[in-house]
């Protein structure tokens, strides 16, 4: 059986490398060249051979992209995707492009620590139907992670959204009390530790603000879902006073 990565970048290569040492033979494909150990890579499509399996791992906006370029091989194949992407964005993929077998396993990656926080851990999975969702159950399985399976595709989505949503207004909350610390001239370290002595209290550290990619995508694609949901909003706010703080302060 191949399996092809498509997206060879933070997440895709060590997927590529985890799935080839699990016995797979795996190609992989990405619009820059990569050079992986054991692995052929291609930077042409058209390059790519057939594959019984893709899995994409691509940036949230590439994602259709590349279904669409698998759709016109083969629509039959499996495709699993593991990038975040919105709510009702994998069915509507399936539907546009007349993919058949389509099931969504957000990664949980950390760069920062991907030997406890890499590959090989505790994911959500959702399909478009239940022979979808049974197949990826095998094909992970037989790459030794453990799934929690959602009763539908969409639950799959928004479960990684709000992850990283739910990470975001933690940050910010901390962010937050840091300023109201400040502007009274209370150490905010101090009150964090103060805090933190409570069984269910856990306030993260309030470092440089909210960037990268994840976090601040994931949020939004989280607030489109209602423009009710002020927390969200009051969140991001809040982040963007605490970086223009820090940016007069440099």
């Amino acid at each position: 059986m191949k399996v092809c990565v498509i997206g060879l970048g933070t997440i895709g290569e060590p997927t590529a490398e985890h799935i080839h040492k699990h016995g797979f033979n795996v190609i992989g494909y990405d619009i820059i060249k990569k050079n992986l150990e054991d692995i052929e890579t291609f930077v042409d499509w058209r390059q790519v051979p057939p594959c019984s399996i893709y899995v994409v791992t691509v940036t949230s906006d590439r994602v259709e992209d590349v279904c669409k370029l698998i759709s016109k091989r083969d629509k039959k194949s499996f495709v699993l995707i593991e990038s975040t992407v919105p709510v009702g964005t994998c069915r509507n993929i399936a539907k546009n492009h007349g993919l058949i077998n389509v099931a969504h396993c957000p990664h949980r990656f950390w760069s920062e620590d991907p030997v406890n926080h890499g590959i090989k851990q505790l994911r959500v999975i959702g399909a478009i139907n239940q022979e979808c969702l049974e197949a990826a159950h095998k094909f992970y399985a037989k790459l030794d992670i453990t799934l929690h399976a959602c009763s539908s595709i969409e639950v799959a989505e928004l479960t990684k959204i709000s992850e990283n949503a739910y990470r975001y207004v933690q940050i910010a909350f901390a962010e937050e009390l840091k300023m109201i610390c400040e502007e009274h001239n209370i150490p905010f370290e101090e009150t964090r530790e103060a805090c933190n002595t409570k069984w269910n209290i856990d306030l993260l550290e309030a470092r440089d603000g909210i960037s990268g990619l994840c976090l601040p995508q994931d949020i939004q694609f989280l607030n489109r879902l209602s423009r009710q949901l002020s927390v969200l909003d009051g969140a991001i706010v809040s982040n963007r006073h605490y970086k223009r703080r820090l940016k007069n302060e440099m």
